[in-house]
């Protein structure tokens, strides 16, 4: 499985808390090991989403994510609900 992850998720990412940071990181090797995972709540989106999904990292935490290729994904954004879904 191949992963890209966008400058903005790069970006936000770099501004969470240690402790976030340390979570996405563990998200990220469940992903890979099963993208649909019961942990991660896996979920489509609608809307200006469309296309796109979304994974519970923890709290309010969530990632967004697409599929690119067979067994590619890019991780596009990460933030709360409401900074993702406004």
């Amino acid at each position: 499985m191949k992963l890209y992850f966008h400058r903005d998720f790069e970006k936000r990412y770099k501004r969470l808390r240690k402790n976030e940071q340390k979570r996405v990181q563990e998200r990220i090797v469940l992903f890979r090991e099963n993208p649909f995972h019961p942990i991660l709540e896996s979920h489509s989106l609608q809307g200006k989403y469309a296309g796109y999904r979304s994974i519970n990292v923890g709290g309010d935490l969530r990632t967004l994510f697409k599929r690119v290729g067979a067994d590619e994904y890019r991780f596009v954004k990460i933030g709360t609900h409401s900074d993702l879904y406004e």
